[in-house]
């Protein structure tokens, strides 16, 4: 961690690559089939939250995320071996393309089996599957062009997101920060029901524009208040009249999950955070 700094820094731990050797499963090496022990857990997390709460109950299972960086960058492997350095996947992204579509053909079959598995621990007592953390956009500019989507992540997610759909009950979560207005139709089409943190700060993220045109085909989860300048710095009463805003524009049609941009950064004053939770009319 940076020293006066609140988040810890990923360090580059990627071997030198050698394209003549690079193997796929190199890059699956945490994606493993759930054994019994991790499905108990599930079972008895899922029995106990169904059994004592009224509330909906998000989960997410192994294999699902294509191309997450937080899973790309393997922290939590001591020797990670393909592709792990961060500015080096989304360079192959383009110039590895059919190296990373075996990746993600494979990660499909071990995400398919995991949810079989689950789905027979668990069954239809939860409510939506946390799918994918994959940023593919900045505040200004894309990672990933709508074709690239197309052709590179949505086969793989659809393939996944369909099954789910076929078989359950469950809805998906797709998580994209940054201006991802362009990709949303590619989300879409891959099958995933709702989209988190609408980075409504972003280019091209205006909330009226994303519900005209996408409010009934996609469900929001996010978007509620500002956390970059307007829950951090500024008064309760302008988070409160953007919270009842962005409530307003993104209930409108298809319902809302509300939730803040991201996570509320250390320094946030506490009388703006209540003024959030009383503006949606909670007791706090």
């Amino acid at each position: 961690m940076p020293k006066g700094g609140f988040y810890f820094d990923a360090i580059i731990r990627q071997e030198p690559i050698d394209d003549s050797k690079l193997n796929p499963e190199d890059n699956l090496e945490e994606f493993t089939i759930l054994d019994e022990d991790d499905l108990k857990h599930y079972e008895k997390h899922a029995n106990d939250l169904h059994s004592n709460t009224n509330l909906a109950i998000v989960t997410s299972f192994p294999g699902t995320a294509f191309g997450d960086i937080a899973l790309v960058s393997a922290t939590f492997l001591k020797h990670p071996k393909g592709i792990r350095d961060i500015e080096e996947w989304y360079i192959s992204t383009v110039t590895r393309r059919g190296y990373i579509k075996e990746v993600f053909a494979r990660q499909a079959e071990i995400a398919i089996k995991n949810l079989k598995l689950a789905y027979q621990a668990v069954g239809d007592k939860i409510h939506i599957v946390w799918m994918d953390g994959s940023d593919l956009s900045s505040q200004n500019s894309l990672f990933c062009s709508p074709d690239g989507y197309k052709e590179l992540y949505l086969p793989y997610a659809k393939k996944v997101n369909d099954w789910i759909h076929t078989n359950t009950k469950w809805k998906t979560i797709k998580h994209c920060c940054g201006g991802c207005e362009p990709l949303i139709e590619g989300f879409i089409q891959a099958g995933y029901d709702i989209l988190n943190p609408v980075q409504c700060s972003a280019a091209g993220m205006d909330p009226q524009q994303l519900v005209d045109k996408f409010g009934e085909r996609i469900v929001f989860w996010g978007g509620g208040v500002d956390t970059q300048q307007t829950l951090p710095f500024g008064t309760p009463d302008e988070v409160a009249s953007q919270v009842k805003e962005r409530v307003r524009i993104f209930s409108r049609k298809n319902g809302y999950i509300f939730n803040a941009i991201h996570n509320i950064q250390c320094g946030t004053p506490v009388e703006n955070v209540l003024a959030m939770f009383m503006a949606l009319g909670r007791k706090v």
